[in-house]
């Protein structure tokens, strides 16, 4: 088989890695999905209680919608939010059964490189085919050949910790039982009773955070004791509470609004400024979080750790790869997405010169391309698969072409709760009439808050 004959290798069955599948189909590639959990959209089913806070119409890529409409698919409302449980069971699913034996699920992905070639190795490296190590659930081993490789397996599995270098919070690992990495599950009555009458820490600040903040909020109304503290790592300013009514998505502006209640309603205390390096228990077994200068906060009963995401890298490791030292994207993307620099404002459309490394052939695509930076939205993972199928398939005219215009934001971060419009309004104005920074803690300062002159959307200040 020559090498153009051989198929594209996509790691990953979720939205981004389906969508690169359809995409590839439409031009006549054949791909192969290798997705290590049990289903298409594993990954997406695990926070299927949490509802998006982009519609429908924005969260359907349009290659897939022409791959399934022969099948008479009933294309959902596309003004309404979905869950992640629905944008699993009436898109992902569905779609994954149209490309059929392309997806194969139970295979995880264990070394990609050059067929003969270590990292090392110059000499004919851009004339072999790449060489994917495959394990199947139960323990097989085979390899597969490719001509190019888009990996789009996310980083839902590579969660951020709570220590605030980075690492690992001493004592973290020990306390894994009181500690979980992602929004929980509040509607679970088996879930909602680990939490409710409780004191919680919630740890992060996106739209995660939000989500967790206002879900923990929802269920101090109902159930007494019920209380959350947060815990930021920098102080209480404009941007905190993310973009409010300035935000071009209102379902991710709303979620801001959500956290800022349960704040100012006394459902929540925010703790600034603080970075946990320690993690300690009290005589009766609860949790104390100890900081870097040696404060420590009163025990809680749990801890929810909401800190981001990273990308899995191990498995690339004989690829050569151009990463961001900082971000971990590809180089040329990481100034767009960096939120050092970017704390506001929308991310420029991107494709397959952005998303190129050395080793050609490879691209990191959704999730995985932003690296540790946590600006990502689904349709930016439309835009850049479609620009390196076309550019796999040898038309680079379409690959270059920009089809994509982003909404500007105000809030970092992916799914989230959304607030119906009544709520939305009722719980206040915009980001930056959010309390200024605070030195330690913060309680329920409503009064103080609807004092504050409104200024400007955070993306304008």
């Amino acid at each position: 088989m020559s090498f153009q004959q051989l198929p594209v290798v996509v790691i990953g069955a979720g939205p981004t890695g389906l969508a690169a599948a359809a995409h590839l189909v439409e031009r006549g590639v054949e791909p192969v999905v290798l997705e290590s959990g049990g289903t298409a959209g594993a990954a997406v089913r695990e926070w299927s209680h949490v509802r998006l806070f982009s519609t429908w119409g924005e969260v359907v890529d349009p290659a897939a919608v022409k791959l399934l409409a022969p099948t008479g698919w009933a294309r959902p409302d596309p003004t309404t939010y979905p869950s992640g449980g629905d944008w699993a069971r009436q898109y992902l699913r569905p779609l994954a059964d149209v490309l059929g034996d392309r997806v194969r699920t139970g295979a995880t992905v264990t070394g990609v490189s050059r067929a003969g070639r270590d990292r090392i190795v110059d000499a004919g490296r851009e004339s072999r085919p790449f060489v994917v190590h495959v394990e199947s659930a139960g323990g097989h081993e085979e390899r597969i050949l490719a001509r190019a490789v888009i990996d789009a397996s996310g980083t839902w599995r590579t969660p951020g910790p709570a220590g605030g270098s980075g690492l690992p919070a001493l004592g973290e690992k020990a306390a894994a039982d009181r500690f979980v990495y992602r929004v929980p599950d509040l509607g679970d009555p088996a879930v909602r009773s680990r939490y409710a009458g409780r004191r919680t820490a919630v740890i992060g600040a996106g739209a995660s955070a939000f989500t967790a903040l206002a879900e923990l909020a929802g269920v101090a109304r109902d159930e007494p004791g019920t209380h959350a503290v947060w815990i930021l790592r920098r102080g209480i300013g404009g941007s905190t509470f993310g973009g409010g009514d300035s935000d071009q998505l209102p379902a991710r502006g709303a979620l801001g609004l959500a956290a800022k209640a349960a704040v100012d309603q006394g459902h929540a205390d925010a703790v600034t400024g603080f970075r946990t390096e320690a993690v300690e228990r009290d005589g009766e077994g609860r949790i104390v979080l100890v900081d870097e200068d040696g404060r420590r906060l009163d025990p809680v009963d749990e801890v929810i750790v909401l800190t981001g995401f990273r990308p899995d890298l191990s498995f690339l490791s004989e690829l050569r790869l151009g990463l961001d030292e900082r971000l971990q994207a590809p180089a040329v993307l990481a100034p767009l997405i960096d939120p050092n620099q970017h704390s506001c404002g929308s991310v420029p459309p991107h494709g397959h010169r952005e998303l190129s490394h050395p080793e050609a052939g490879v691209h990191l695509v959704g999730m995985k391309s932003y690296g540790r930076a946590p600006t990502f939205l689904a349709m930016t993972g439309y835009e850049q698969v479609r620009s390196v199928a076309a550019a796999v398939a040898g038309d680079l005219e379409a690959a270059d072409r920009v089809e994509l215009s982003l909404p500007e934001t105000g809030v970092c971060g992916g799914a989230g709760l959304f607030d119906d419009p009544a709520a939305e309004q009722a719980a206040g104005s915009g980001c930056c009439a959010s309390p200024e920074p605070a030195p330690l803690l913060i309680g329920a300062t409503a009064a103080a808050a609807e004092e504050a002159p409104a200024g400007p959307g955070c993306c304008g200040s």
